[in-house]
């Protein structure tokens, strides 16, 4: 599904390369969105799980970069404040971390290559409720389009 994802935006990019001046290099967003949302943290409500309502700002910045021959871009997000309260026991939760996706391919042959990062942890009062979901996902295709590297680690702790 990834590849289909990356093949696709390959693809994309070179649409734009045909019509794009010899370098074009630009932020798309770069904007703090009001976010709500409600997250079931399987360490909270001692260790029974509940869901977790939290509301407040999601930093948002896009930036693309296309030449003759070269992409690139990032999607950046980032809470910004963002906090809230257990549904059933009340306590209190700070969202933090980022996720961030980079990507960088040749316009002349399948070079190209991504990495995913996301760093989602929801903090709350004492201690044995805080998850953290950490994911690390790159891929590597070299010029011929043949993958030379690949890895997904994720995990989902409660501390």
């Amino acid at each position: 599904m990834r590849r289909q994802l990356v093949l696709a935006a390959v693809a994309i990019a070179g649409l734009l390369a045909l019509t794009a001046t010899p370098a074009t290099a630009a932020i798309l967003v770069n904007a703090s969105v009001p976010t709500s949302l409600t997250v079931f943290v399987p360490c909270a409500n001692g260790g029974t799980g509940e869901n977790v309502d939290v509301s407040g700002n999601l930093h948002i910045l896009i930036s693309f970069t296309i030449n003759a021959n070269h992409i690139s871009g990032i999607e950046h997000f980032q809470p910004q404040g963002i906090s809230g309260a257990g549904e059933l026991d009340g306590i209190k939760y700070q969202g933090t971390g980022v996720t961030s996706t980079t990507f960088a391919g040749s316009l002349q042959n399948g070079q190209f290559q991504e990495t995913f990062i996301n760093r989602f942890d929801f903090i709350g009062q004492g201690s044995g409720n805080n998850l953290l979901v950490h994911e690390t996902f790159h891929i590597t295709f070299n010029a011929n389009g043949a993958v030379t590297v690949f890895f997904d680690n994720f995990s989902l702790t409660c501390r």
